[in-house]
């Protein structure tokens, strides 16, 4: 397949800059024929774009210009994954042009893509979080597992958050937990019951595995503060140990908390500071809410929103 066999729709002083880069990819950089047709793809299409919006040179193109291709490749229904790509083909084409002297700067340095939206973990049901939560042997080790899992699930802590709780953050009569979440903002969480229970089975054994020392309510065999990866390994084998079908994950067992409080309690708001979330709209894409009822409480609730009474 030719390189340049569609390049005669552009206009010269667009297509030429183009035909000289795909040489370069071809000569000097020795990429492969089906990476050089993805650049030649992505490339005409921004190129026939700019052309129909009126510009004639590369050097006209700004951010502002780039920016209005990423929107169009949004507003077409391109994936975030494929706008970057795009973008990406764009930025070593400038490059190019810089290094042959022909433009000063790279307008698509700044203009990143829209971000990919991180699919949300499924949530375990009731029965599930009981049938992994079901631990019953008595040694330490198992202990401090079903406390961290009952305190994941029983307060919704992040898991950066539990391991850096300290000894002196819980108390137990207030039923309270300090815990410094993300951008080191502090909060106080409730949690009671089995939550509860198991933190406080866990103090009783918990001189048998730390070092004298040691400031972290949660501690590793070792005796120091436990690690991200060793409670994420503890979680997965208590999982396939308690014959559980879902891979467990402390984000799972947060978001099973928010799952489950929100199908309780239809309590946004409340949910939003049990989670730490500074923004209510986090929570709402959190839990999979439909913010419909958010609008159903507003208009009822609102005085500048009620519907007048018919007289």
């Amino acid at each position: 397949m030719p390189m340049n066999d569609s390049l005669p729709a552009l206009s010269s002083s667009l297509r030429r800059p183009l035909e000289r880069f795909y040489e370069y990819l071809r000569a000097e950089k020795g990429l492969s024929l089906h990476t050089q047709r993805n650049y030649k793809q992505q490339l005409e299409t921004m190129a026939l774009q700019l052309m129909t919006l009126g510009l004639k040179e590369w050097s006209q193109v700004d951010a502002s210009w780039v920016r209005q291709l990423a929107s169009k490749g949004m507003r077409e229904g391109m994936k975030p994954s494929s706008i970057a790509t795009r973008l990406s083909s764009l930025r070593s084409f400038f490059d190019f042009l810089i290094l042959r002297g022909e433009m000063t700067a790279n307008p698509a340095k700044g203009v990143s893509a829209p971000r990919k939206k991180r699919p949300l973990p499924k949530n375990l049901d009731v029965d599930e979080v009981g049938q992994l939560l079901e631990v019953t042997d008595d040694d330490p080790l198992s202990i401090r597992d079903r406390a961290m899992m009952e305190l994941l699930y029983g307060a919704g802590l992040r898991l950066a958050e539990m391991v850096s709780i300290n000894v002196r953050d819980i108390s137990l009569s207030a039923g309270e937990i300090r815990v410094v979440g993300k951008g080191d903002k502090e909060r106080k969480v409730p949690f009671a019951g089995q939550a509860k229970q198991w933190v406080t089975n866990w103090l009783k054994v918990r001189g048998e595995l730390a070092n004298a020392d040691e400031k972290a309510l949660f501690v590793s065999k070792l005796g120091v503060r436990i690690s991200h990866r060793n409670v994420q390994k503890r979680m997965a084998e208590w999982g396939q140990k308690q014959s559980v079908a879902s891979h467990i994950s402390p984000h799972k067992l947060r978001h099973s908390f928010a799952t489950h409080m929100l199908e309780s309690s239809n309590n946004l708001r409340a949910v939003q500071e049990l989670l730490g979330h500074e923004n209510i709209s986090t929570t709402q894409i959190y839990t999979h809410l439909d913010f419909q009822h958010l609008a159903t409480a507003y208009d009822q609730a609102h005085p500048r929103a009620k519907k007048k009474r018919s007289d």
